[in-house]
């Protein structure tokens, strides 16, 4: 390890036996008074600003939860490349294993874990996604997607990227213009409008967010769409009729372990005999459990939320009588995602400061910075699941070649 220290000569230097390095990475602590350790070989990837010597020697002994709580405060800040700093927090103290169980003990004994009201789920709903449009219009992509996107090439933006995945799921649930599309939990109305436009399918979508409502009743009406897209302010179990294809983008993550079997069972029930359903959600393997950084999500940014395995989701499905046709895990798309998110996000600081806050902006920020460790990492995977009901298959395609080549 090699360590340099540049401080000022009134100051004491900062000790950098104190000072953690995880393997690999490369970065430097400094503190108003000008004391700096820089810690490993080569440049550094971030720079780690703090008060004082007494402040770092505090925070950096923080398990991950605590230490999120207190970045979200503004009690230091991350110059730099604030993904591979959270990856250096996870290399973290030996005590934080006992909190880490701590917390992973708490989440199981939670109410909500449970039981959850339709009043539970809508609030919790409105916790995260009205904020303001404005917000998150500061670093979605144009359509305002807010879910992994698919990059065909690394070097893709993130508009294109978005509209192939898009694109993706359409083609995956083989959509054409004698369909009926439900997307559930639709959003700002991107999957909606994508179907009825380059599919020429019907397309209705169900939100809790009465600002992701009001502003996918919108998209429809400037784009002359009313004729054959609609979007409801309404729980995915109460929507009438039935579809030929339901798509269900990032909504699953909401539901709950507990709740898994009635979720399947309403789109099982709102799904036509010979329709597909597309389930794309975050899951979490089997091998992990609960952990601070989980504990903070649910806490601060997803109330209600809880991560499944992709074995969990299968089952459940299952149960409510599905098959799965096709599972695909697009986690390193998702760290690109989230990636993308952090650069706009910075770039829009000041911005998003003045729409939402600065603990806000600070709690989105931290959130897709681990969230981009974590894909990237593997302890958190996204999968589509491509499902249809168990019987007469007559109707399905015998190959996936269609859902992969486009204009076949």
């Amino acid at each position: 390890m090699k360590t340099s220290l540049q401080s000022r000569a009134s100051a004491p230097d900062l000790d950098p036996a104190a000072v953690p390095h995880p393997a690999g990475v490369s970065y430097a602590v400094r503190t108003d008074a000008r004391e700096s350790v820089t810690v490993g070989d080569g440049a550094a990837a971030f720079t780690v600003r703090v008060s004082s010597r007494a402040a770092w020697n505090r925070i950096w002994r923080l398990d991950a939860y605590r230490a999120a709580l207190a970045f979200v405060r503004g009690e230091f800040d991350v110059e730099g490349d604030l993904v591979a700093a959270v990856r250096a927090w996870s290399h973290q103290p030996r005590h934080a294993r006992l909190a880490s169980s701590l917390f992973s003990l708490a989440a199981r004994l939670k109410p909500e874990r449970w039981w959850q009201s339709r009043t539970t789920a809508q609030r919790n709903i409105a916790f995260h996604y009205d904020r303001s449009n404005e917000f998150y219009r500061m670093f979605l992509d144009r359509r305002m997607v807010y879910s992994c996107a698919y990059f065909e090439r690394p070097d893709m933006t993130l508009e294109e990227a978005q509209e192939a995945k898009l694109d993706l799921i359409c083609r995956k649930l083989d959509l054409g213009s004698a369909d009926t599309l439900l997307d559930v939990g639709c959003g700002w109305g991107a999957m909606v409008t994508w179907a009825v436009e380059r599919f020429g399918a019907r397309a209705a979508g169900c939100t809790l967010s009465q600002q992701q409502y009001d502003a996918a009743v919108r998209l429809i009406g400037e784009r002359g769409l009313r004729n054959r897209a609609s979007v409801e302010l309404r729980d995915y179990r109460d929507m009438p009729g039935r579809f030929t294809k339901i798509a269900s983008v990032g909504m699953v993550e909401h539901v709950g372990r507990a709740r898994l079997r009635e979720y399947f069972r309403a789109l099982a029930d709102s799904l036509d005999d010979h329709g597909l359903l597309l389930n794309h959600g975050i899951a979490r393997p089997s091998t992990l459990r609960e952990d601070a950084e989980s504990h903070f999500l649910q806490r601060r940014v997803f109330p209600g939320g809880e991560l499944v395995s992709i074995g969990e989701m299968i089952g459940a499905a299952e149960q409510a009588g599905f098959e799965a046709l096709d599972v695909e895990n697009l986690r390193p798309h998702y760290a690109l995602t989230c990636g993308a998110w952090v650069e706009r996000l910075r770039a829009n600081e000041d911005a998003c400061t003045q729409l939402v806050g600065r603990e806000t902006y600070r709690t989105w920020l931290l959130y897709l910075a681990a969230s981009a460790a974590s894909f990237a990492d593997g302890s958190t995977e996204v999968f589509q699941l491509l499902l249809a009901k168990r019987g007469d298959a007559s109707r399905r395609r015998l190959s996936r070649r269609y859902a992969y080549t486009v204009n076949e």
